[in-house]
């Protein structure tokens, strides 16, 4: 029997998208359909990777940034011999199945990141070049590349019109990722039909303009000319490419090929018995034969982990302490004194008792960590000076130092959240961002998928308030905390003083299941005075700060960041009156609520409904804790425009409102 063709390979990957698609009567088979021949060459000649272990650190990475044809992904890797079976294939888009609708990092071996959401794909892979290219300059050595592998991403049209293509691809160009190459799925067809309408942009200039390499008319259906657009693209070391490849969606159906009808739906029978004589696939619903498996199958794909795990043998031998470091990050594991050193810290913040911005603590913090975490890598959107996240330690990664650590991702928040995912997801980091926490909205979806993914990355936002004071409400975050607390596996800290945001950053670090957003205030906040015992509650997200002096509150006050002082400084008032009240501090309600029963209860008492939580955001959140016959003392509108102490009185945040409130809910007005 004569090996298979190209084509037939090719068309594999069509059928398996067209026949899952069919069984679940729901999905996306026209990209996959359109896009088969390119994935053909490049996961057969090109693509360096090791079905036996998906997570082999040096591996290539492979995005697929349309994620809506997520069978084109899923036939590769069945095809290739993931440990993704027929039968997961058969179960497309079904309930627990391997083989959801969009792909799922989380779900399925050789998925390298959750994609969906258009243009995010693109930006996680550029996350990963990104982190490919500074940890080789960390680590390879003359003779010892141990960290030598490219990221390769499908995209569509879709992702090139959502504006986070522009933000990510820009920076690729600006840092020179040679190790990035895109192939751009150039159908001109949307959901909407022909995108000559609303897509008439120039691209290939436009990457040219990036600084990227730009392969123009490639035939993706033409294997030679594929393959000569690959080659290229691996010659160029400097700049990222993008490889423009004419398809035509739904390749091989007979009356709906190049039409917009082949995106979202199944073909249906008729179509689909259509496609099988058109293509000449004799072949019933997920039939492949074992010629095809055995084309798939050929080459030994383990063999280049094999030869790279004896090159970094050789590597441990030459550079020990290098290679075990290497070995320490790629876990995911921080250095071994990292936990104790940060409590000393934090024990440290406490003793000095410093009157300052959560935002300069946050720095400061940042000063005393950084040194301990190697694999720290961060930046800021264009604020690093307003959301000090410059430290001591911190070296432009595109300066092309060693020791490169921090991001100038520019005026792109969105971009950067998402690229923060991506290195977060190639390995070897801990990652952060930051912006003012108004402009979270612009990278709110890159938190959603953060979480979702999920991504262990360290989101910080400064000028957390109406405390900014005199910028206005164009900058003062209102319904922010809440938006952000209600994705779901995402910790959202809002500290009180220094000692807080030392043990907010702490926390944030250690946690690898999610993403932590940090919240800091642009202004001043005194200093809480704590025991060795509270200090260790803080981690636990709330915790009494300030109790009765005896017997039982009668009234508790719930507060985070800048708005703990005002609540002790009503406890003051409250209690010179002889009301028992309890002060609790709740830095991070995701963590507070995860807590035993027993210690929820223990901070608010269920027989203790007289309580007030003070927040200077939107009120609705703080229900769950005060109850509806209790009281928030809250901003359900936007801000002013003045000094934050004249803002805080005018939206009546104050002393005298917590006061009126607890006396409000204990039944005393007056």
């Amino acid at each position: 029997m004569s090996a298979p063709t190209r084509r037939e390979l090719a068309n594999a990957i069509r059928f398996l998208a067209i026949d899952a698609v069919e069984a679940a009567k729901s999905g996306h088979p026209g990209m996959p359909m359109g896009m088969a021949d390119i994935a053909e060459v490049l996961w057969n000649d090109h693509l360096v990777h090791n079905p036996g272990n998906p997570r082999w650190s040096n591996r290539d990475r492979f995005v697929l940034s349309n994620g809506h044809g997520s069978m084109l992904l899923y036939a590769l890797l069945h095809l290739s011999g993931y440990e993704l079976s027929i039968d997961e294939l058969r179960r497309f888009r079904q309930l627990h199945s391997k083989t959801a609708g969009h792909p799922e990092a989380h779900e399925t071996p050789g998925v390298e990141t959750t994609t969906g959401p258009l243009g995010q794909g693109i930006a996680n892979a550029v996350g990963m070049a990104l982190a490919e290219k500074v940890l080789a300059a960390r680590f390879n050595r003359p003779g010892f590349d141990v960290i030598d592998h490219r990221t390769w991403v499908f995209l569509g049209d879709g992702c090139l019109m959502e504006g986070i293509s522009h933000e990510v691809c820009s920076l690729a160009g600006t840092f020179g990722l040679g190790k990035l190459i895109a192939f751009w799925d150039d159908n001109r067809i949307s959901i909407d039909g022909d995108t000559a309408g609303w897509f008439g942009d120039d691209t290939p200039a436009r990457f040219e303009a990036y600084g990227w390499q730009v392969i123009r008319h490639v035939d993706g259906h033409d294997p030679v000319e594929i393959e000569q657009a690959i080659q290229t693209a691996k010659a160029e070391t400097d700049r990222p490419t993008l490889i423009c490849c004419r398809t035509t969606i739904g390749f091989g159906a007979p009356t709906k090929a190049g039409k917009e009808s082949t995106h979202g739906a199944p073909l249906g029978a008729e179509e689909v018995a259509g496609t099988r004589q058109a293509l000449g696939w004799a072949h019933a619903p997920f039939e492949i034969p074992e010629s095809i498996y055995a084309g798939w199958r050929s080459k030994d794909l383990g063999a280049a982990e094999a030869a790279w795990q004896s090159l970094f043998d050789r590597y441990a031998k030459a550079h020990p302490e290098l290679a075990a470091e290497y070995l320490r990050r790629l876990r995911g594991d921080l250095p071994a004194e990292f936990a104790e050193r940060a409590q000393a810290y934090i024990e440290e913040v406490a003793a000095k008792a410093p009157v300052i911005a959560s935002r300069k603590a946050s720095q400061l913090t940042l000063e005393a960590f950084g040194p301990m975490l190697p694999e720290l890598i961060g930046g800021s959107a264009d604020l690093a000076h307003s959301n000090l996240t410059l430290w001591k330690g911190s070296r432009d990664v595109n300066a092309g130092s060693e020791h490169g650590n921090y991001i100038y991702f520019g005026v792109r928040e969105f971009g950067m959240s998402a690229i923060a995912n991506g290195i977060a997801l190639h390995g070897g980091f801990v990652p952060y961002d930051a912006t003012f926490l108004v402009f979270s909205d612009y990278a709110r979806n890159a938190v959603r998928m953060s979480a979702l993914i999920p991504a262990p990355v360290v989101h910080v936002y400064t000028h957390d308030s109406i405390g900014l004071g005199e910028d206005g409400p164009t900058h003062q975050p209102v319904e922010h905390l809440a938006s952000l607390r209600y994705i779901p596996n995402n910790r959202v800290w809002r500290p009180c003083d220094a000692v807080e945001s030392a043990v907010a950053w702490k926390s944030a670090i250690e946690h690898r299941a999610g993403p932590s957003c940090l919240v800091f205030s642009r202004q001043n906040l005194a200093h809480q005075v704590r025991t060795a015992e509270q200090i260790r509650a803080i981690e636990q997200g709330g915790y009494v700060l300030r109790d009765a002096e005896c017997g039982a509150p009668a009234v508790i006050l719930i507060a985070t960041g800048s708005e703990v002082g005002l609540a002790v400084d009503a406890a003051d008032r409250l209690s010179a009156d002889g009301v028992a009240v309890r002060v609790v501090s709740m830095p991070c309600t995701q963590l507070f609520d995860a807590q035993p029963a027993s210690w929820r209860n223990a901070v608010l008492p269920p027989d203790c409904r007289a309580r007030v939580a003070i927040e200077a955001g939107v009120s609705d959140f703080w229900r769950k804790y005060v109850g509806l016959d209790g009281e928030v003392v809250g901003v359900d509108r936007f801000g002013a425009s003045a000094p934050a102490p004249e803002v805080y009185a005018y939206l009546g945040v104050t002393t005298d409102r917590v006061v009126e409130a607890a006396r409000t809910v204990l039944g005393t007005r007056g």
